[in-house]
This record gives C-alpha cells, structure tokens and sequence, in this order.
C-alpha cells in the first residue's frame, strides 16, 4: 500500500528519493514520516539520509489501528520485507524491557505501517542492521502519558549510550487541512521540539487542536535527546500537497534530526 513490492523498483524509487540527499549533520536520532513514499518519501531520504551508521536502529511507531497494548514490543525474530529479511535486535530488546509499561505483543503491529515503512529507507542507505519495533498507542495529552513517553525516553537513552543505537521516531504531522493552517499548527509544534520543551509540546498539541500522529514517538525522543545531551535541527519538510498540487487539503511531513 505505501511502496512498490518489486525489489527492482523498489530500489530504483529509493535511489530517486535518496538523490541530492546531503545530510550536514550525522544524527543519533531522528523524526521521519511514513506515509505514501510518492507523498513523503523524499522527506523519509532526508532523515534517514541523516542518521548515523550503526548496527542497530529502535524504531518508535504511532499504533494507528487500537490493537494491543499502549506500549509494544517485538522482541525477536524477524520481518520479511521485499529487498531481504530484517532481524529484530533481541539483545536491544532486553534493554528495553527494564520500561515497566513495554509489553511483547504482536498484535500491535500486524497491520500497523508507521514502523514497516522506514524498513525499506534503511535497507537502502545501510544494507546491513538489525531493529526493534516499539509501537506506541495515542492516549492524549495528559500529564500521565508524558511521563510515560518520559520514562520510555529515558530508558532508550540508556540503551543507546550501551550499544550505539540509532533512533527513529516515526510521524506524521497535520493531516488533511489547507497547507497555510497545517503549516501553522506544525510551526508551533516544532518550536516545542527544537527546544526539547516536552511539556511545552503537549500543552501546544492540545491548544492547536493538532493531529501529530506519532507525538507520542516524538515525545519518547525529545526525552531522549534530553538525557543524551543533544541537540534538535530542522533537516527537511513537505507536504501530500507537492506531489498531489492539492494544497485545499493537505498531510504534512517534517524530518527533524537529535545530534
């Protein structure tokens, strides 16, 4: 549904979204999106293009379907994908587990994209690496869940400085309003995120009415970067509209890198 299932051209598409692509910074962690790759593909290049080489990468998803539990996990084993397999990281995992509220369960993820889709940008760039999928399900603004991004944040930072990790916080931004208020909505956001501002962040969220996908991924990482000492940067942004010329109504997709 989001890309082709030919290898060969799956692999010609990403040479083309990939072309021109000349991160200036090698990031830690970054914000990618994960929709269409004809709608933010070329926003996916450029954050994945940006992340550093390593030999593992948590991917940290929105749950779009309401299937498992809040926070999910699989541990071990491995996702077939159309350019190879990719093996979960079931030493990475165990570091994670030390997070009270991360379950292992499959459910989540059966029909959820948001982590599947940055498989193919990663294989890619890298070639070789191993993952782990935590999928993350929205449960509001409050005060309770951000400590549980928090928390979750605090405990990826800890298995990053251990192994090296990269980090990739899946998202997409405002879906499907006029380019002018979607790009006003995410401006206010993203000030929250450049400055690590976490509670900053949800108060803005619940004030603009957004409809950030993956803010609790986000949120895991501004947590993250936090506890790592480093620092946000806006990389690339698009919108649905650009490749569409629909710009009435509009998903938007920003790749913002920690480094």
């Amino acid at each position: 549904m989001f890309y082709d299932d030919d290898p060969k051209r799956l692999e010609a598409g990403l040479g083309e979204l990939f072309s021109g692509v000349k991160p200036a910074k090698a990031c830690q962690m970054v914000v990618s999106p994960h929709a269409g790759y004809m709608y933010s593909g070329k926003t996916a290049a450029h954050a994945i293009g940006s992340l550093k080489k390593a030999k593992s990468y948590i991917i940290i998803g929105p749950n779009h379907t309401g299937l498992g539990p809040m926070f999910s996990m699989v541990g071990s084993g491995y996702w077939e994908m159309p350019l190879g397999e990719c093996r979960i990281d079931f030493k990475l995992a165990m570091k994670l587990k030390s997070f009270r509220l991360l379950k292992e369960d499959e459910l989540a993820h059966l029909q959820e994209h948001s982590i599947e889709v940055q498989l193919p940008f990663l294989q890619h760039r890298f070639r070789e690496f191993s993952f782990l999928p935590v999928c993350i399900m929205a449960a509001g603004y409050s005060v309770d869940f951000m400590s549980m991004c928090s928390e979750l944040g605090k405990t990826v930072a800890s298995a990053v400085k251990a192994t090296g990790a990269g980090v990739i916080a899946s998202s997409d931004f405002s879906h499907y309003l006029p380019q002018k208020t979607a790009e006003k909505k995410d401006n206010a956001a993203i000030r929250r995120i450049l400055k690590l501002d976490l509670p900053g962040f949800f108060r803005t969220l619940e004030e603009e009415d957004a409809s950030i996908c993956g803010y609790g991924p986000i949120a895991v990482a501004m947590s993250a970067a936090q506890e790592l000492g480093l620092r946000p940067a806006m990389i690339h942004s698009s919108s649905s509209g650009d490749a569409s010329g629909d710009y009435g109504s509009v998903v938007t997709y920003h790749a913002i890198g920690f480094f």
